[in-house]
């Protein structure tokens, strides 16, 4: 089952105050930038968050997941939780500040 479109725009919108936030389509799925870093992938319409530390402790009951088969494990974030959009811009940006910079491509 691939994501819906509708599903990623309101994604992207409940993370608004995180930072610069885009989606780009990958394989017939999704990846969330926050400020030009991945924080996210949307897969099958489930909202999958990179595991940081502050991550963690700011979610407190983690709940771990594949994004798609063989993947490292995610942070699923549960349906519920996407309406709360102070909740989720501030994961995503405590996620952003903890990833390294992309690589610059040759």
């Amino acid at each position: 089952m691939a994501t819906k479109q509708s599903t990623v725009d309101f994604l992207v919108d409940q993370m608004r105050d995180a930072g610069q936030i885009r989606s780009r389509k990958m394989f017939g799925e999704y990846a969330i930038y926050c400020n030009g870093k991945v924080v996210a992938l949307v897969c099958d319409d489930c909202l999958f968050v990179k595991p940081t530390v502050s991550g963690r402790n700011f979610i407190r009951n983690v709940t771990e997941a594949p994004p798609y088969p063989n993947a490292k494990l995610h942070f699923l974030i549960e349906e519920d939780r996407w309406e709360d959009l102070e909740w989720l811009s501030e994961l995503i940006k405590k996620t952003c500040a903890e990833l390294p910079e992309p690589k610059r491509k040759k």
